[in-house]
């Protein structure tokens, strides 16, 4: 028996799909979890799985196990995606230990975990994500609407508010990374920055870049 099992690789959550390396699978005799950043963070006790099974959609880079489950806040659809035969990967989990720990008594831990599935996978505050959903998009269409209105449409669609649209953005991911505050503003109680710290590092280097670049640039 092993202590713990853990891999990288990708995740779908119901249609949502984080690609390698935006996941994380995490195993040991009390607890499976799935960390696939905003996607979704599933955490799953062993009375919660009803099986685990290989799952083939592309030969090679679509192969991947499916965790059938019983949690109802849970999307039904959970598989998480890995370069590594799936068959071998079900013989790693049950060498924790999970599979067969299902008569193990509630802990003050099994209290945390089944707080945390009652606030459902995605570990974003939802005032936060339409907040800034909201925000994305208006800005965006500060700059497309009146070029969609010009007669003589020449360039890009992109002027103050694309570019203030990007910077919130990457102002956010810096501050997520830097301030515990900042992160406890954003994020659900009882989840931690290594849920969504994968994306955020990506999320700041890529609106960062182009925030750069269209200032630069002067489109």
């Amino acid at each position: 028996m092993t202590e713990k099992f853990t891999l990288t690789g990708g995740a779908r959550i119901g249609m949502a799909n984080a690609s390698f390396p935006f996941a994380d699978l995490y195993v040991d005799k009390d607890v499976l979890k799935i960390n696939a950043s905003i996607v979704g963070n599933l955490v799953f006790q062993p009375k919660d799985i009803i099986s685990i099974e290989a799952y083939s959609s592309i030969p090679i880079i679509g192969n991947g196990i499916k965790i059938n489950h019983r949690i109802e806040k849970y999307n039904s659809n959970v598989i998480f995606w890995t370069f590594k035969n799936p068959n071998t990967v079900i013989d790693e989990i049950k060498m924790t230990g999970f599979l067969e720990n299902t008569n193990s008594e509630i802990s003050t831990e099994d209290l945390k975990i089944l707080e945390r599935q009652n606030q459902g996978e995605f570990p974003i505050k939802k005032p936060v994500a339409v907040f800034f959903t909201i925000a994305w998009n208006l800005l965006f269409l500060s700059d497309i609407i009146p070029f969609m209105l010009q007669d003589k449409k020449e360039g890009l669609p992109i002027g103050i508010g694309v570019k203030l649209a990007l910077f919130l953005v990457f102002i956010s991911s810096v501050l997520a990374l830097v301030s515990e505050k900042f992160r406890g503003l954003i994020l659900k109680e009882g989840r931690e920055f290594d849920d969504i710290k994968k994306l955020i590092y990506l999320t700041a280097f890529i609106t960062g870049m182009l925030f750069i670049q269209f200032t630069v640039m002067n489109i």
